[in-house]
């Protein structure tokens, strides 16, 4: 008689489980990037994965020429950040101020981009979830019905990109200077944004 020789089970390795894996470990990235986990980190996860797909770059590798243009300062940017590598402070990172989660990825060596956004279909009944039963569904449901995807034209000026700062200038009313041609010309006059009225801030005279 021979030996009873034990074979372990092997699972079938297919797409989607590839898919899973490679969600699984970027999403585990971004939430310990952001720090907790929440539908937002999910929707992020996947929305970037969407976008560094449809460019044909991998999210396990640096990519360079990656520019992402975040439509909102909510969790789900943070893994775009997370797993993309792009920031603020390699200017690979931009901010559009719009409040829509979405986001749009471009590969500066040809120019083509492609815009993500959170499109739920079932919204309503998601609602009715508790927050554990909405991350497993958001991390399982198919793309389709939580995404839209839209190839789009985007021009980048040379000011934004990475790269030493464009055209540098001084304000001529606080006399600091302004980088990457932030600056604004009023009768004759160079100026920043503050100057020009457009501060977000009001300096306390008597602080």
């Amino acid at each position: 008689m021979l030996p009873f020789i034990y074979l372990p089970f092997i699972p079938k390795i297919t797409k989607d489980t590839i898919e899973m894996s490679e969600f699984d470990d970027l999403f585990n990235k971004a939430k310990e990037f952001h720090g907790h986990v929440c539908p937002g980190i999910v929707l992020g996860t996947r929305l970037t994965l969407a976008g560094m797909r449809e460019l044909g770059m991998n999210p396990r590798e640096k990519n360079p020429y990656l520019i992402v243009y975040i439509e909102i300062d909510r969790c789900g940017s943070d893994a775009v950040q997370a797993i993309t590598g792009c920031s603020l402070g390699h200017r690979s990172l931009k901010h559009k101020d719009f409040g829509k989660f979405a986001a749009t990825f471009v590969d500066t060596r040809n120019g083509k981009a492609v815009r993500v956004s959170v499109h739920e279909k079932n919204r309503a009944e998601h609602d009715k979830l508790d927050i554990k039963e909405v991350i497993k569904v958001l991390s399982e449901v198919p793309e389709n019905e939580i995404l839209k995807i839209e190839h789009v034209r985007i021009t980048i000026p040379k000011e934004d990109l990475p790269g030493f700062p464009v055209g540098k200038a001084i304000c001529s009313q606080c006399g600091e200077q302004i980088s990457d041609n932030r600056h604004t010309v009023v009768n004759d006059r160079v100026l920043c944004r503050n100057c020009a009225g457009e501060s977000y801030y009001t300096i306390l005279k008597n602080a």
